[in-house]
């Protein structure tokens, strides 16, 4: 009985001292440390993001519903021609590692991977909408978030804290709400031709999708934003041209052009283009999970313009769906994620090597402390060799002067005042010399 009494004892002190433990980090909490301008201006740019996203959905609609024009590589291609023109032009003007000869020269292969990874990923899940429902797509390109934070993971060696995964899970309801308030307004639409191919279609381009925001992370935090979007344009036009030439030959021919057309088709080029230009923007402000989870509101954003351009039916949930992913977003940034010592110690030290020592002193407090205390123990140490140098150069010179005395006063025994003189004589020398 007493060793009972004596656990229930402990479990009520463990459980006081959580609740006080809580109590004390909620009285601790301070609204300003939390909604910071960077947590602002990543959010802004993410949903700007998203609003992009949403003018390619309007224009593939008008494309397919209007004109009925099922050409998904050809959309491609004017993107990836557009990213080809503008950046690997400036690659093929940069000198020096960062010229495109050189960067081709080092990892032409791994860049050839990431661009048919990422030309496969648009053209997969826009052909799942061939073969599944609209809903399905919704939720199933959701698994690029848990595909991309184990990728993170295991590759860029990120480590999540609860408050991550709390936040995450918030999104993903966010995006069950959605999608109820979907099928509640009968806009369950698409094809039910071959459901399970239409679905692995979805997981596969969200996989793809994951595969190439892990590697636009590690490109743009490592390398340069230039160098990513310059090498997936090239061989983004390469792949997706010889794909075109050879899937969609027949739909590309009977194209009936017209400048509604072609107004379309330089909507969704360039809303593409400007997401491919500032995407890697906002993945090094913050990361590549957080700018999905803020691009879960790009379907938000199609289904109100829908309501307004194609006649869809509003729905509460759609409000809830917003606030609870926004909710999410702002829950996972506002947390730091850790990150491991060595990552840290490497990203300092390439940042330091890239911009160079400064004497500026905004440019100094970006380098981390324990760089700083480095440095200076290593001048300290520099100086008291020095002057430890200085020291023994001294002591020689005073050795050297009292021998010349010595000699002096065995020559001349009798003549004190001689004496006297070179004791004097020795003082300057050596006062001079540490001068």
């Amino acid at each position: 009985m007493a060793t009972k009494q004596s656990e229930d004892a402990l479990r009520d002190v463990s459980d006081e001292s959580r609740s006080s433990g809580l109590m004390l980090r909620i009285r601790r909490f301070k609204p300003e440390e939390v909604f910071t301008w960077q947590l602002a201006k990543t959010l802004a740019m993410g949903q700007g993001l998203a609003g992009l996203i949403c003018g390619t959905a309007i224009s593939s609609q008008y494309l397919a519903s209007n004109f009925h024009m099922n050409t998904p590589m050809l959309q491609s291609f004017f993107n990836y021609a557009l990213l080809c023109v503008t950046y690997t032009t400036m690659l093929l003007c940069t000198t020096g590692d960062g010229n495109i000869l050189q960067i081709l020269k080092k990892r032409w292969w791994k860049y050839l991977l990431l661009g048919l990874v990422d030309v496969e990923a648009n053209y997969t899940v826009v052909k799942a909408y061939q073969y599944t429902t609209l809903t399905s797509v919704q939720l199933l390109d959701c698994f690029v978030v848990p595909v991309l934070m184990i990728l993170s993971w295991w590759f860029l060696k990120t480590r999540y804290n609860t408050v991550h995964y709390i936040a995450v899970s918030i999104c993903l309801l966010g995006v069950g709400a959605m999608v109820g308030a979907d099928l509640l307004a009968g806009r369950d639409q698409g094809s039910t031709s071959n459901i399970l191919l239409g679905d692995g279609l979805v997981l596969l381009s969200a996989s793809l999708y994951a595969v190439s925001n892990v590697c636009q992370e590690y490109t743009v935090k490592n390398l340069s934003r230039v160098e990513f979007l310059g090498m997936v344009g090239l061989f983004g036009t390469i792949i997706s041209t010889v794909q075109m030439v050879i899937l969609e030959r027949n739909e590309v021919a009977n194209i009936q052009w017209s400048w509604q057309v072609g107004l379309l088709f330089s909507a969704y080029a360039l809303c593409m283009y400007a997401l491919y230009s500032c995407m890697p923007i906002v993945v090094k402000l913050s990361s590549a999970t957080a700018v999905n989870l803020s691009l879960l509101t790009a379907d938000l954003f199609s289904l109100f313009c829908g309501i307004f351009l194609f006649q869809y039916n509003f729905s509460g949930l759609y409000l809830v769906s917003l606030v609870g992913i926004l909710i999410g977003f702002i829950a996972f940034n506002a947390v730091p994620i850790p990150t491991t010592r060595t990552d840290t110690a490497a990203s300092s030290s390439s940042s330091i090597c890239e911009e160079g020592y400064s004497d500026d002193p905004n440019r100094q407090s970006s380098i981390p402390n324990d760089l700083r205390k480095w440095e200076a123990a290593v001048r300290i140490t520099a100086e008291e060799e020095e002057q430890q140098g200085r020291g023994e150069t001294e002591e020689g010179l005073e050795e050297a002067q009292r021998r010349r005395g010595k000699k002096k006063r065995a020559s001349r025994p009798s003549q004190s005042l001689g004496r006297g003189s070179g004791d004097v004589a020795v003082v300057a020398i050596i006062h001079n010399t540490k001068m």
